[in-house]
């Protein structure tokens, strides 16, 4: 009887071409076999790979192959297999996935899955890799359990708690100690747990945990650090470096950093200007292959979060002799530049000196100044550097003038201030605006930058260089529709998008409705910057050589150059340097590429954590927002405070909206259209701390005169 249901099943299947739901099948076996029994059987057809669920339905498999991969994300429902031979990715449903984590070597056979797209199943795990993740504790049928962040929907048995008292709520860090043939047979220990998963605090922890992110040091590096740490080495190293410490130099920072590792000095030259980068020498205190030095190349940067910093370097050294405090004798590595007086570069130098800060600036202090807010205070702190900043001014608005000249598009980028209180709770959330000043010092970095990386161009030196190649052809094609269905007019040529282009683009659109989409589509259109030993470029720059020079206390390819650039004006040859750096610069190169990424990744998931926290405080609160993206299940809206929430299909006033795979969600009948770029209200319904996704339920349409 069963190989005739089994015929039965497969001929139906073979027949039909599509999709079959579990009752469709069902029903003509009613007499011969129980739900159960067609289920568990289904089941174990699926794990030979003879049938496919696809969600909607069973399938015969067809028009696949097999390949090996590797997983690079699992997600409660679903994962992604990376293929080894081509790098593309496919679509793995959770019940495929046959346990396999993020990491993890994988045979994968593909079918045609739902919608016609190729979709793949996790045939064989060939080596196993992840290892650790986060999740909260639940209480299951009187068992403490860990239902992971990610990974899966199911409770994983914990098998060795590490002698933590656990509680309902909390937040971990796990590892798998066993595997099963599924997610949900994991077993797992427990590694760290951080307190509620309700505190925003906590839940950052554990993805500073997760990332193997912390602001302690190994004992060693302590100890390198302070034997390092001697002031008295400032004053012996004196003769040998150019003096400046009667040059007015100072800084500007926020008023919270304690991390100083950037200078300026601008004076008018009677054939234009002359202006002073003034870096921290991190590379004099951190020599090669020391504790101190393979430390901060494994960190690659520092991580700033909320009101804290993961620091790439000692805080004796970040904090301390490197960072160039105030009325403080301090070693520097200094770009000194002559621009004419349309302010293009003329020629540069590098070279080792000694400085003294006059004062330490304050962004809004010197806003306040430049605006002409003279507050007596203000003057008498600035009154040693008070006469540079008109200059300053006026540099750097031709600075900026140039930047726009050559077509470099100005991107928008919604930046948030974390306000925490002394309980550590975000009770604040507020838009970062950049001013004129912290506008003024990014474009004389930026100077700065552009010599370093012509300094080791025109050298021939191994280096590592800051590059920002063309826009993908497949992303370019994403910006082409998005333009034309938009019906702005474009004109790329076969060699791709011109900066110049985006830039006309760009600020046409500003102003409108329209820029929020306009500009979300060129950012998304744009590749990756990463670095590279090689001079690729600076695409968003409109620069054929770039790299960074100016925060070598907080990225490691700065610090990398330094040493270089610092070898060769001691006199190595080229040839000398590339036999000692060229590995070197590559490896350096693509530790820093991916650390960034972490770091980012890190710092925009513990953000999300806070806002959350913040808007939890506001549930049942009204407030006007703007749509900056629609998605099959919902809408993403975000508020003038820069927090985000998601309106969901399945809340708004009628059931049939639908996205319309560009720009909107809409209904067929009438009703409001929301379409990216519009005003909405909304109000908060659900806040949650642990995975910091906000949702929001639409109220109607923002007022007019609020537009």
């Amino acid at each position: 009887m069963r190989k005739e249901f089994e015929k039965f099943i497969f001929d139906r299947l073979k027949k039909r071409g599509e999709a079959v739901s579990f009752d469709d099948l069902y029903r003509p076996l009613a007499k011969q076999v129980t739900k159960k029994e067609l289920d568990r059987w289904l089941e174990e057809q699926g794990r030979q790979g003879k049938i496919i669920n696809t969600g909607r339905g069973y399938i015969i498999p067809k028009g696949g192959s097999e390949f090996t991969g590797k997983v690079v994300s699992v997600k409660k429902t679903f994962g992604f297999v990376r293929s080894d031979e081509d790098g593309s990715e496919y679509f793995v449903a959770g019940r495929y996935l046959n346990g396999a984590m993020p990491g993890d070597s994988v045979t994968i056979q593909t079918y045609i899955g739902r919608d016609d797209k190729t979709e793949g199943r996790v045939v064989e795990i060939t080596e196993q890799k992840f290892s650790r993740f986060t999740g909260n504790i639940v209480n299951e049928f009187g068992e403490l359990k860990v239902v992971p962040d990610s990974l899966s929907r199911c409770a994983m048995t914990i098998e060795d708690s590490d002698g933590y008292e656990l509680r309902e709520g909390d937040k971990v860090l796990a590892e798998i100690s066993r595997r099963g043939e599924t997610h949900a047979e994991h077993r797992c220990k427990i590694l760290m747990s951080y307190g509620s998963s309700l505190k925003a605090s906590a839940c950052a922890l554990s993805v500073l945990g997760l990332n193997g992110l912390t602001p302690i040091f190994p004992p060693e590096v302590i100890d390198n650090a302070k034997k390092v740490s001697d002031y008295r080495a400032i004053s012996s190293e004196i003769p040998a470096r150019l003096d400046l410490r009667d040059t007015p130099i100072f800084t500007i920072d926020s008023a919270s950093t304690k991390d100083i590792d950037d200078a300026v000095s601008v004076e008018k030259t009677e054939n234009g200007y002359r202006l002073g980068v003034h870096i921290a020498d991190v590379s004099f205190y951190v020599r090669p292959k020391t504790h101190l030095d393979k430390e901060a190349f494994k960190r690659g940067t520092s991580v700033y979060y909320a009101d804290r910093v993961i620091p790439m370097l000692p805080p004796e050294l970040s904090n301390g002799i490197c960072s160039l405090n105030p009325n403080e004798d301090r070693l520097a590595f200094s770009a000194l530049m002559e621009l004419d007086r349309n302010a293009e570069i003329v020629s540069y130098k590098f070279v080792k000196t000694v400085i003294r800060s006059r004062v330490k600036g304050v962004y809004s202090e010197i806003n306040e100044l430049l605006e002409g807010y003279n507050a007596k205070a203000l003057c008498e702190k600035y009154a040693e550097v008070m006469d540079m900043l008109p200059v300053m001014k006026e540099l750097a608005e031709k600075l900026k003038g140039n930047r726009i000249h050559r077509g470099a598009p100005q991107l928008s980028t919604t930046e948030s201030i974390l306000i925490i209180d002394e309980n550590d709770y975000c009770i604040d959330v507020k838009p970062h605006e950049s001013g004129l000043s912290q506008e003024m010092i990014e474009d004389f970095m930026l100077c700065a930058n552009e010599c370093a990386a012509k300094f080791g161009a025109e050298n021939g030196l191994p280096f590592v260089y800051r590059v920002h190649e063309n826009p993908p052809e497949d992303r370019l094609e994403y910006l082409k529709t998005g333009l034309t269905e938009l019906r702005i007019p474009f004109n790329f040529d076969d060699g791709g998008a011109k900066p110049k282009q985006l830039s006309e683009i760009l600020e046409w659109e500003r102003g409108t409705d329209r820029f929020p989409v306009v500009n979300n589509l060129v950012l998304r259109s744009m590749a990756k910057a990463k670095y590279s030993p090689e001079p690729l470029g600076h695409f968003g720059l409109v620069l054929g050589d770039y790299a960074h020079f100016t925060s070598p206390i907080r990225r490691y390819p700065d610090l990398a150059i330094h040493r270089i650039m610092s070898d060769y004006l001691a006199g190595m040859t080229p040839d000398e340097l590339g036999m000692r750096y060229g590995e070197f610069s590559a490896e350096a190169a693509d530790q820093a590429t991916q650390t960034e990424i972490i770091a980012m990744q890190t710092e925009r998931e513990c953000e999300d954590c806070y806002k959350a926290e913040y808007m939890k405080s506001k549930l049942g609160d009204v407030y006007e927002g703007v749509i900056v993206s629609c998605v099959p299940h919902g809408i993403y809206v975000m508020l003038d405070n820069t927090c985000e929430g998601m309106i969901r299909l399945d809340t708004l006033p009628y059931p049939d909206y639908f996205y319309d795979e560009a720009f909107s969600v809409k209904r067929v009948g009438k009703g409001p259209v929301f379409t990216v770029g519009k005003r909405i209200m909304i109000q908060v319904v659900k806040a949650d701390v642990s995975s910091g996704n906000v949702d929001f339920e639409y109220c109607g349409e923002a007022e007019e005169d609020k537009r």
